[in-house]
């Protein structure tokens, strides 16, 4: 009787798997960038998405946004500057003219608020994490693994 009882909760167990794995819960994937445009990313090796079945999150595309700064240049023309001019006048006598040496050390301030872009886009070969959606129907790139940028 006991061996009856164990084999009906292993048939329980099997069925309540099954049911779960019908449903397709969330599951995380990886997968690499084949082609941009239209774009394409093949799932560990052997799936294949294109654009209809991908939701790209901002981590994977370029995007504006505004950025409030409060900056300053590092100094540029540290050294002195001075112009030589040499040559001949309109009489064939030679010309040799230096002007004062002068300093045009500066910087520049940068502040306020300032848009920029944001350069995330996928390029091919990136690696990229991929969340397929319950159902199975969409799948989410989340973001791109290591650091190329």
């Amino acid at each position: 009787m006991l061996t009856d009882a164990n084999e009906f909760l292993k048939t329980i167990k099997a069925a309540a798997a099954e049911g779960v794995e019908a449903k397709k819960p969330v599951n995380v994937f990886f997968g690499e960038v084949q082609q941009i445009n239209p774009l394409k990313i093949n799932v560990e090796q052997k799936l294949p998405l294109g654009e209809a079945q991908l939701v790209l999150t901002r981590n994977v595309t370029d995007f504006d946004i505004m950025v409030t700064m409060n900056w300053e240049t590092e100094d540029a023309l540290e050294k002195g500057h001075s112009h030589k001019v040499e040559g001949l006048d309109s009489g064939g006598d030679s010309i040799g003219l230096t002007t004062g040496e002068s300093s045009l050390k500066h910087s520049h301030v940068l502040s306020g608020q300032k848009q920029i872009t944001i350069r995330n886009s996928l390029e091919i070969g990136d690696e990229v994490v991929l969340i397929r959606q319950q159902e199975g129907q969409k799948y989410f790139v989340m973001d791109r693994i290591g650091g190329r940028r």
